[in-house]
């Protein structure tokens, strides 16, 4: 296997035996460790370990400002800013079956941060953690005491898809969506065992791509009852270096993904790496090997089509550029498909000429003839070709 392509499937993972990661000395290097073995300030949000499973750890994130993706990009954070954020966020451990637990629900519950007081066992260390899915915290340590000072301030959905115990968790995932609650907080709860019928506290992890994954499938199954796209629209943005380019043609949902990170990329090595992934008439079986950003995106392109009343078969090329330095996490992914989405198409008559127009946009085919939809689209015959 070429070193671009473990990389582009380890994504920090330790898969090449390396005591470090060597795409992220830089991340390294922008880490102020500041020990300290007590906190008193804000808590955005929560986070729930794999290691263990399931006996997992989780805490409090401990920051005095935003963590929610959406807000960092209202407020058009560079990647460095997110760095810095991400850097100075302390991640409190302790054992999720622990008393602990009540305090991670409550700020789990509020839509606003939460001021906390925090007493750790030894000064908090840096210890970085990172993946394709969640978005690096520079800090931990373990504690010894936690109290939440502030009352938690829960929207009136949350309320009732907490306190319904009967409601299985993804149709409580869809409901909360449906009432304008946003993904991060709807995987903060799933995350620490608020949501369903038997609640166990889920690891951020999972719980990130798992609602990303049932918000998909119950709007899959919203855009199936709808009309054909009458034409073929490409969409495209980019964002801390990831350029998404959407093709929408007229026809049933499937969806495909293919994600090239370029040469010299953060895990594209030398030679750059390819990645592809999709479904056709049936749903997604298995975990993708695009990992959660595959969710991501999709979720992103069912949005457009539910609220245009449309379905349609999408392509979507993620192309991730050598600015794109640091592993922010799978909502990078879903914000930049959103951008696309939300920006105006450019309509064409045929596949041809959007596939013309997106070689154009990404500066490269390489992704052309990675595509099976591509293929399948360009050979299929409709039945208006017979007369």
């Amino acid at each position: 296997m070429k070193p671009g392509q473990l990389c582009s499937e380890c994504k920090g993972k330790g898969m090449c035996g390396l005591p470090r990661c060597p795409v992220m000395e830089r991340f390294h290097a922008s880490v102020r460790v500041k020990p300290s073995d007590s906190y008193m300030g804000g808590a955005p949000s929560v986070f729930v370990g794999t290691h263990g499973y399931p006996k997992m750890t989780g805490g409090p994130l401990l920051i005095g400002e935003s963590d929610n993706p959406e807000v960092w990009v209202e407020k058009a954070y560079t990647i460095d800013d997110i760095v810095s954020v991400r850097s100075r966020t302390i991640r409190g451990n302790t054992a999720a079956a622990s008393r602990g637990a009540d305090a991670m629900q409550e700020i789990a519950l509020s839509a606003v941060p939460l001021d906390v007081e925090v007493a750790f066992t030894r000064p908090v260390a840096f210890d970085l953690r990172f993946d394709g899915t969640i978005t690096p915290v520079g800090l931990s340590g373990d504690m010894r005491k936690i109290d939440v000072l502030d009352n938690a301030k829960t929207p009136r959905p949350v309320e009732r898809a907490v306190g319904d115990t009967d409601l299985k968790a993804s149709d409580a995932v869809w409901s909360l969506y449906q009432d304008g609650i946003g993904v991060h907080q709807v995987s903060q709860l799933l995350s620490a065992g608020l949501l369903g019928q038997q609640r166990k506290m889920v690891p951020t992890r999972w719980s990130i791509t798992a609602v990303d994954d049932m918000l998909g499938k119950a709007g899959r199954a919203a855009v199936s009852r709808n009309t054909a796209l009458d034409e073929v629209l490409v969409f495209t943005a980019t964002l801390h270096g990831n350029t998404i380019v959407c093709i929408l043609t007229p026809g049933d949902f499937r969806f495909e993904m293919i994600e090239h990170w370029q040469a010299e990329s953060m895990w594209g090595g030398a030679d750059g790496a390819i990645m592809t992934d999709g479904e056709g008439r049936k749903r997604k079986s298995g975990y993708s090997p695009i990992a959660g950003a595959y969710y991501s995106a999709r979720l992103a392109v069912l949005d457009y089509l539910q609220t245009r009343g449309r379905s349609a078969r999408a392509i979507v090329i993620r192309s991730v550029a050598n600015s794109y330095w640091a592993p922010l996490g799978t909502w990078g992914i879903r914000e930049a498909a959103r951008q696309a989405m939300a920006l105006s198409p450019v309509s064409f008559e045929d596949l041809a000429g959007a596939q013309t127009y997106a070689t154009a946009l990404l500066g490269t085919d390489v992704w052309v003839r990675h595509s099976s939809l591509i293929r399948e689209i360009s050979t299929q015959k409709s039945i208006l070709d017979f007369f």
